[in-house]
């Protein structure tokens, strides 16, 4: 006796090769955060690189604003499990802001306003694949959503475009950020459901 019916084919698959494993669609933007949300004035704000040397690039909010910007359309994946399609931001790619940075870095560890943190190779931030993004949807970014501006590293999960960026700190070595810490995977390649450290 066959333990299946014939016919049954189990609950219905997504076949969007866009939707990593373990992901569901929504159409919301879901606002999680480690701790308060930070209130950043533009006049205040700034953001900084500093190199395993000492050597700090600081631009103004102005600076920023001066560069040649962006318009990336990509998708979101958060570690809760959701995705969100085609999102539209604004901003500077990270390429642009490292290209006059010396540096023999591997590593980076991004620092935010609030005190929050989090750990990336180096080479995830250059040839086109990160921004400093302060537009999204055509609106300048909530204080919510990581306004004044946030990171943004699309092809990891949403833990790791830190909101309410101020900085990047390059090293030779690698140091755990905020989540990573505490036991978040220290990559966080969602097509690898890379959330927790051992995945």
């Amino acid at each position: 006796m066959a333990i299946v019916s014939r016919g049954f084919k189990g609950r219905p698959r997504r076949s969007d090769s866009k939707l990593p494993p373990g992901q569901y669609l929504t159409e919301d933007f879901p606002v999680l955060a480690a701790g308060p949300t930070p209130k950043v004035a533009r006049e205040r704000w700034e953001f900084v690189i500093s190199t395993e040397t000492g050597t700090r690039h600081r631009w103004s909010w102005r600076d920023l604003l001066a560069l040649p910007a962006e318009r990336p359309t990509v998708d979101l994946h958060c570690v809760t499990k959701w995705s969100k399609f085609d999102t539209h931001w604004q901003g500077v790619s990270l390429s642009t802001l490292l290209a006059d940075v010396e540096t023999a870095a591997e590593f980076a560890l991004v620092h935010a306003y609030g005190g929050y943190t989090t750990n990336l190779p180096l080479r995830d931030l250059l040839d086109g694949q990160a921004w400093i993004v302060y537009q999204f949807d055509g609106k300048d970014l909530t204080p919510e959503h990581g306004g004044p501006a946030r990171l943004l590293v699309p092809h990891l999960y949403l833990w790791k475009s830190a909101k309410w960026v101020r900085g990047i700190e390059l090293r030779v070595t690698d140091k755990q950020g905020f989540w990573e810490s505490v036991g978040y995977h220290d990559y966080g390649d969602p097509w690898r459901e890379q959330r927790y450290q051992g995945d």
